[in-house]
């Protein structure tokens, strides 16, 4: 059929099972050659497929609520829900976004980017809904690897408690972005080989009933048999205990079994668990076929051989830079131990955890877990090294906090994605690290110009030893620039002088450096000499060089990449009024008071003016000799 039609999940409740395989194959294929070209989350989607058209078909959205957990498995649900005209914009600027969206359609519920969140948002839509005294089925959609959060522990815990109704679908592809760990994936991957036993004891109850005189007596005991059954049947009852029933396991690509548990479930009193097993890439032979989560997110690539499209001899990416960074210094010092939240691959570990697999430790997505663990190891002498995204590190605020820099450990926290990110859009911009961690006491923010400072800042971190130091790099890859053959100590809150000036100050630092270096370029043209001051050192400022900067007058201008709320142009203004010296303009440029929504970082920069025409004009704006001249 063309996909481009659908308006509303509607057309679905006339088709045959047969048609409905028809449809998952030309779903498939719109996918492969669309996001061939624009890049997006492949894997999680294709392995939705049959399961995202089956709860369409079964349930009537948008009464009944479909809460996708992450949202990198919402692509099949847009195009079903009328958006596949939309897709050649996807990720891209002002266009689909990658993720469900409120704004976007009255189906999209629930707005994702980070995991684990959809059981507690379903129990408070179940709760609300009970109130209301409305009738709807509540039906988050949770990954294997989501429950490894422990706010979906939580949640659980709460819904199994209130018996709320409501059917709580698992998506167990065994793989998350990386291969899933932990205990709980143990349980999962027991249940899958343990097969269905829902079934097993209503037959049982059954049959005890058919028997004559002694079949009542026994089907009065059928409670006490059932549980029986069911520790015989499975290997691991987690959800049963805590108050879940539960169905499954269910083939996530076979229409006829999701139909027959699905009626089952709407059937069924409180809280259903039904655990479907799909298969991630499926339809694709390099996605299907991924043991790593390489295929999980991509960027554009060719459709007939899987090879992904990337310009040739770029940088080193700033992920494998500081990996292959703390790898080699690991070979010298043994109490170096390497800490992921579920991010292996995004962080370039594979090297680090091939050398080292007994001083690396991927603990799933938990980030708050991984935080306090990496203080523990402090605690003990170790050296952690927690590579974790700027996005991700929100989650552990209070670990940060309460139990990395309250007790000075050292700990070194490696900020990935720190900035702008792009195509992932407001729920992954990383630009809230600064903001949420300058604050804390005894910790080190630094961020280094290019990727030869970014490699002496990781050797500083490693080597410091008076509490914990943090090191922002952006998403993609350095600049090129030659890297030194020997590492050096960078001294702690030093800043570094780029451009000599007398007119004005520009403090800047990591990716919005060369913006400040061309602005001042182009401003010595029309008679402006600007000094450009690499600020390297978030936490603790330079406050020598910085006292002398006042001293002189000369107007400030801060540039970030970062919200400006709390941020570093903060920092200089908070030094600037508790110096107590002469006067001195300052002005900031960041990222305003809002969310910045998906699109190419150049572009995104462009509309919030982070560019250097906008830093030109500001220079200009606050240097009243110029303005004199004129």
């Amino acid at each position: 059929m063309d996909l481009l039609s659908i308006k509303d999940p509607s057309f679905l409740k006339n088709m045959n099972n047969a048609q409905l395989g028809q449809l998952s194959n030309e779903i498939r294929q719109f996918l492969i050659e669309k996001l061939s070209v624009t890049g997006g989350h492949i894997g999680p989607n294709l392995g939705v497929v049959e399961l995202t058209v089956a709860l369409h078909k079964e349930f009537n959205s948008p009464q009944d609520k479909i809460i996708w957990d992450v949202g990198h498995q919402s692509y099949v649900h847009k195009i079903l829900t009328g958006r596949a005209c939309e897709f050649d914009s996807l990720r891209k600027h002002n266009g689909l976004c990658g993720f469900p969206k409120r704004n976007e359609s009255e189906h999209d519920v629930w707005e994702t980017g980070h995991s684990s969140t959809s059981l507690s948002a379903a129990m408070g839509m179940a709760i609300a809904r009970d109130l209301k005294k409305e009738k709807s089925f509540i039906l988050p959609v949770i990954g294997d690897g989501a429950l490894t959060g422990g706010m979906a522990l939580e949640a659980l815990n709460h819904i199994g408690h209130e018996k709320k109704d409501m059917i709580v679908i698992l998506n167990d592809n065994e793989m998350s972005i990386a291969p899933n760990v932990g205990a709980l994936h143990s349980v999962l991957g027991r249940l899958r080989t343990a097969g269905k036993y829902n079934w097993a004891k209503d037959e049982l109850e059954y049959l005890l009933k058919k028997i004559p005189a002694v079949g009542g007596k026994l089907a009065s005991t059928a409670e006490r048999l059932k549980d029986s059954l069911k520790y015989l049947l499975v290997s691991g009852i987690f959800f049963e205990e805590l108050g879940f029933t539960y169905l499954g396991p269910v083939d996530g690509h076979n229409y006829e079994e999701l139909f027959e548990n699905f009626r089952y479930a709407k059937k069924t009193k409180g809280p259903v668990l039904l655990h479907v097993i799909t298969k991630k890439g499926k339809g694709y032979n390099p996605a299907e076929t991924d043991k790593v989560g390489t295929w999980h997110g991509t960027g554009p690539y060719k459709i007939e051989t899987g090879a992904f499209v990337k310009p040739l001899n770029e940088p080193p990416a700033w992920s494998k830079l500081v990996s292959e960074t703390v790898r080699e210094l690991a070979r010298e010092d043994n109490r170096i131990v390497a800490i992921t939240p579920a991010m292996p691959v995004g962080s370039k570990l594979e090297g680090f955890q091939s050398e080292f697999p007994d001083r690396m430790y991927d603990v799933g997505i938990a980030e708050q877990h991984a935080t306090t663990v990496a203080a523990g190891l402090a605690t003990q002498g170790m050296k952690p090294f927690l590579a974790i995204y700027s996005t991700f590190l929100q989650r552990a605020y209070d670990q940060m906090l309460h139990d990395v820099c309250r007790m000075n450990l050292n700990v070194f926290i490696a900020i990935d994605r720190a900035g702008l990110v792009g195509a992932d859009g407001e729920t992954h911009q990383g630009v809230f690290d600064i903001a949420f961690l300058r604050h804390m006491p005894n910790l080190v923010l630094m961020m280094p110009k290019d990727e030869n400072e970014g490699q002496h800042m990781v050797n500083t971190a490693l080597k410091y030893d008076e509490g914990p130091i943090a090191m922002r790099f952006p998403r993609g890859n350095g600049i090129g620039v030659p890297l030194d053959e020997e590492w050096k100590e960078i001294p702690i809150g030093s800043w570094e002088v780029l451009k000599e000036g007398t007119d004005a100050v520009i403090l800047t630092f990591g990716t919005t450096i060369p913006l400040a270096l061309k602005a001042a370029s182009l401003l010595e043209k029309q008679d402006y000499s600007v000094k450009v001051v690499n600020a390297r050192f978030i936490k603790p400022l330079d406050d020598k060089m910085l006292s002398s900067i006042l001293d002189s007058k000369l107007p400030i201008l801060t540039i970030e990449e970062a919200v400006l709320q709390g941020g570093f142009g903060s920092a200089v203004l908070e030094f600037a009024h508790d110096y107590g010296g002469p006067a001195a303009t300052i002005e900031r440029m960041g990222i305003p008071d809002e969310f910045i929504e998906h699109g190419s970082v150049d572009k995104l920069l462009e509309e919030i003016g982070l560019t250097v025409e906008g830093a030109m004009q500001r220079i200009i704006n606050i240097t009243p000799k110029k303005q004199k001249r004129a």
